[in-house]
């Protein structure tokens, strides 16, 4: 009953899917790329493939070490890569070019899946993260297609959704899935959502393994010279919302009367909201600059950089060279209740003094052993974060030591790749071998 709720529901709320990636088509022409890949269409895949699924710029960000690993290891195998977000796509394109064969992920109807798998051919699927489409798994389990879920992870809300939906895809996950969990605690829900432990592994969390070049340090120091703010004390407000953008200027306001220097580079979440950040900060009189002007100078307004107070990071990419610049780092998504807050591990990695406000729900387990290994602050609300960045700002040798901190914690961390691939290549041995065909 289940499953015929959800296969209804889904082909009546397709249209209204469709006409929302549409409009958001009109802030974000990506998103008006290859509209028939939504509905499983795109070319046919020349030989059996390889598919890896990241949602959007933090999973693909994440599985770039992991693409690499996979295209050196089967040069001669075709590699697909699918997210959602034309953001993600984008982050692809920009780390892979044409090495990937680039794709949207289909609306999860039963006819859509059947369209894609049958284009894509895969052998072995690799879902990166926490998601887990209901028809999309259970039609790669009748075709027998092997499932890894890579670096998995699944908070209680998510456990309590997925299960109401399980009775479409329990067999899949009986017979066809494999999870490589992040924690303990997520190994422990994905077992009680039905794959059996034999077949489940914590090797980690991914993000750790991503690598930040020297490049980015030398980006971060050239970005803070073109804006003149070596002398200052410059806070990164990484993956904001609009409400913690309105909290983080107030906290700037408050610690420029109280003669902190305090420099602020935001960075929204969303690129559809650059123009309306940049309104909000016009609408406070703020002096800002934002980044896509300053590849243009002649686009820049008639004042020194040095004086704006304000970067707004309105560009895709860039936002690993902003930490790099940073003195302090602010990750967002954590001071609003219904979001569970973004990566705390990419301004850790770069050895950055980071906070995080208290809906890190999404990252439980990252935030509580950053916490343990006092590699992160959190935060409650504007007044403790004032505080903090007031205290910190005052004092380089804390920043420091806290940074070196949260470096340390994501160095001890690694290797959840090596774990992971030691983990794939029999999988992929096997899917290779039952794809073979038999020889007389």
């Amino acid at each position: 009953m289940m499953a015929l709720f959800y296969n209804v529901s889904l082909w009546l709320l397709q249209p209204f899917a469709l006409a929302l990636i549409v409009w958001r088509g009109f802030r974000d022409h990506g998103y008006w790329r290859n509209l028939s890949q939504r509905f499983g269409f795109g070319g046919f895949s020349s030989a059996e493939s390889i598919w890896l699924h990241a949602v959007s710029v933090g999973e693909v960000q994440a599985a770039a070490g992991l693409v690499l690993a996979l295209r050196a290891q089967h040069p001669d195998c075709p590699l697909v890569l699918t997210t959602t977000t034309a953001t993600g796509a984008a982050r692809a394109r920009a780390l892979f070019g044409d090495t990937v064969e680039l794709r949207f992920l289909p609306f999860d109807t039963r006819a859509n899946v059947r369209r894609f798998l049958a284009r894509v051919r895969p052998k072995l699927a690799i879902i990166i993260e926490k998601e887990l489409w209901p028809n999309l798994m259970r039609e790669c389990g009748a075709r027998g297609v092997a499932v890894v879920l890579a670096s998995a992870t699944i908070s209680a809300r998510s456990l309590r959704r997925y299960q109401k939906l399980v009775d479409v895809f329990r067999e899949t996950l009986r017979e066809h899935t494999t999870v490589a969990a992040q924690s303990e605690i997520d190994a422990a829900r994905f077992c009680e959502l039905g794959v059996p432990t034999a077949r489940v592994y914590v090797t980690g969390n991914l993000k750790f393994d991503v690598s930040l070049a020297e490049e980015a340090r030398a980006a971060g120091m050239a970005l803070r010279a073109r804006l003149g703010w070596q002398r200052r004390c410059v806070l990164v407000a990484g993956s904001t919302y609009a409400a913690e953008e309105t909290l983080l200027l107030e906290v700037q306001r408050r610690l420029r009367a109280a003669n902190v220097d305090l420099a602020l580079v935001l960075a929204p979440r969303h690129p559809p909201r650059f123009a309306s950040v940049a309104a909000t900060l016009r609408s406070q009189a703020a002096i800002f600059v934002a980044r896509s002007a300053m590849s243009e100078p002649s686009t820049l307004p008639a004042i020194d950089r040095s004086a704006a107070d304000v970067l707004l990071l309105d560009t895709l990419g860039e936002l690993t060279t902003a930490y790099a610049a940073a003195d302090l780092a602010f990750v967002g998504g954590s001071l609003v209740g219904d979001v569970g807050g973004h990566n705390l591990i990419e301004p850790a990695a770069l050895a950055v003094a980071t906070l995080t406000g208290p809906h890190g729900y999404n990252n439980a387990d990252v935030v509580a052993a950053m916490q343990s290994a006092g590699a992160l602050e959190v935060v409650g609300d504007v007044d403790s974060l004032a505080s903090r960045v007031a205290a910190l700002a005052s004092d380089a040798a804390e920043r420091r030591r806290r940074g070196e901190l949260a470096q340390r914690f994501v160095t001890a961390n690694r290797g959840t790749l090596q774990r992971l691939l030691d983990l794939l290549t029999p999988l992929n041995s096997r899917a290779s071998q039952r794809s073979r065909p038999t020889s007389h």
